[in-house]
């Protein structure tokens, strides 16, 4: 039934506004995606901005084409300059430019680019599948498993974006829930940390924070890195990449499951996905000692899975509430600024943009293959643009995005200063995903964690009196617990600093 209903949203996306509206987004998202120092991230910030005044559909069909085409785009760069144009292709650099080096780039890209459509595609009948099914698991929540829900997905995404040390993520993570407490709360609408400032009283803006904590940091990396790329060129395919890919299907089926499962994970998204399969394709290779000399299946792994991530990161945004991937924060922000709010009520406030938002992953996927077959000569021109230039272009660009919203110089202050924030974040490796993902959680675990005491008197021992409720607790206990060997190691390091006493 569900696959009838997607069937005809596709069918009724086709016109020719819509066709070239998606054409349009997956050609700006190839190039965003391919620019180092751009990413799928910054692209959707920005475009937030810029389609406020425009209707739903527009805004969302423009926002998902960039999407796909910036988590693709990046293979160009990380294979023709070594450089990762999204870190989402990072572990496509370490085989990708090899292959380049070989005279190889031809085989590499069009390897990519088959890989991102399996993936995408694997993504897709993945999220038609299992939307349904998780928003009946959704509509079984009662405030205990959102309050579980939301710290769980703060503390995973805060571990794995700071595999060295966990606790730098939580700590991102916890700085983001607390900026989300700013304004009027949700129950009895009293206002908080405002400190007089009538602008905050409807909360910290969304647009000039995920500007500011994204796209300033790149532009200051642009200043600081200003330096010519050599941009290998391809020659006659010389491995028959079909034949590879019929010999590595158990693997792509595997990578793709990697992809859509970490990309359903609460705040974890499209990077993670490729190492892990990246790591998956070399342990499971008969040849591991050729990865990071030229293995086909180095540059297969991370983009069919880093491009399947983008259905698993949509499912839970839709479902749940909870975005899966930094991307998918920014579209959750996108929806809301559109009157669509995300979680498991959206099957009776909009019961057919489940299968609209399908009906658009499909055309991207579609549009992914044939623009990325197009673009594959001329994109090697958009890698010639100097930093010097991309870096004012970005500037201007995240001025008119933030401005655009509400038009108040108000909204520009908070660009600037959560642009040095991001910065700081970045150079002292916090990252800027939990921060997002823990201000849009904020609400939700605040809000849910004292209505569960309001209603049970107090009983705190009702935030574990039901069956998901416990099962989130102990996934989030075993979070903590596995992250516990970085604590100890910290607590070494405080430990070695503190001044002995003599004697």
């Amino acid at each position: 039934m569900e696959f009838i209903i997607f069937g005809k949203a596709i069918y009724e996306f086709i016109s020719l506004t819509n066709i070239s509206l998606m054409a349009f987004a997956m050609f700006l998202g190839i190039i965003v995606g391919t620019l180092p120092g751009l990413s799928a991230t910054i692209g959707l910030a920005l475009l937030t901005g810029i389609t406020y005044s425009s209707t739903k559909d527009v805004a969302m069909i423009l926002m998902v084409g960039l999407y796909v085409g910036a988590i693709f785009g990046g293979s160009f760069s990380a294979i023709l300059i070594n450089i990762p144009g999204t870190g989402s292709a990072a572990a496509t650099c370490l085989d990708g430019y090899e292959l380049a080096k070989q005279g190889k780039a031809t085989d590499a890209l069009f390897t990519a680019r088959l890989a991102s459509f399996i993936g995408s595609l694997f993504g897709l009948v993945c999220y038609i599948l299992l939307t349904p099914v998780v928003t009946s698991l959704a509509l079984q929540f009662t405030s205990a498993e959102y309050f579980w829900l939301g710290i769980f997905g703060v503390l995973i995404c805060g571990g794995l974006s700071a595999p060295d040390l966990a606790i730098k993520g939580w700590i991102a993570g916890l700085v983001g829930m607390m900026l989300s407490y700013i304004g009027l709360e949700d129950i009895g609408a009293y206002e908080r940390f405002t400190f007089g400032i009538p602008q905050l009283v409807s909360g910290l803006p969304w647009v000039p924070l995920m500007i500011g904590l994204f796209g300033v940091p790149q532009v200051i990396k642009l200043v600081q890195n200003i330096r010519g790329v050599e941009i290998m060129k391809g020659t006659r395919k010389s491995i028959p990449v079909f034949s590879t890919v019929r010999a590595h299907l158990t693997g792509i089926l595997r990578w793709a499951l990697i992809g859509v499962g970490i990309g359903a994970l609460p705040g974890v998204g499209e990077n993670i996905a490729a190492w892990a399969a990246y790591g998956d394709a070399k342990r499971s290779s008969k040849h591991p000692e050729l990865f990071g000399k030229g293995a086909i299946e180095g540059v297969m792994a991370p983009e069919v899975a880093n491009n399947a991530a983008i259905g698993g990161a949509i499912i839970p945004l839709l479902t749940l509430g909870v975005p899966g991937s930094p991307p998918t924060a920014i579209l959750m922000g996108a929806l809301m600024l559109h009157g669509i709010r995300p979680g498991p009520m959206m099957k009776y406030d909009a019961p057919n943009f489940v299968y609209e938002m399908g009906a658009w992953l499909f055309w991207a996927t579609i549009f992914l293959f044939i623009l990325g077959s197009l673009l594959t000569k001329p994109i090697s021109l958009v890698l010639k643009v100097p930093p010097r230039i991309m870096a004012p272009l970005i500037s201007v660009l995240c001025i008119i995005g933030t401005f655009s919203v509400a038009n108040d110089v108000f909204d520009l202050r908070l660009l600037a200063l959560f642009g040095i924030v991001g910065y700081i974040f970045d150079k002292y490796g916090y990252s800027a995903g939990p921060l997002i993902l823990g201000f849009i959680l904020g609400p939700l675990t605040d809000s849910n964690f004292r209505r569960v005491l309001h209603l049970s008197n107090g009983n705190i021992l009702s935030l574990v009196n039901r069956p998901i409720s416990i099962i989130l607790f102990i996934l989030t206990f075993l979070t903590v617990l596995n992250n516990f060997v970085s604590l100890k190691t910290l607590a070494g390091k405080i430990g070695n600093w503190i001044p002995k006493s003599g004697g």
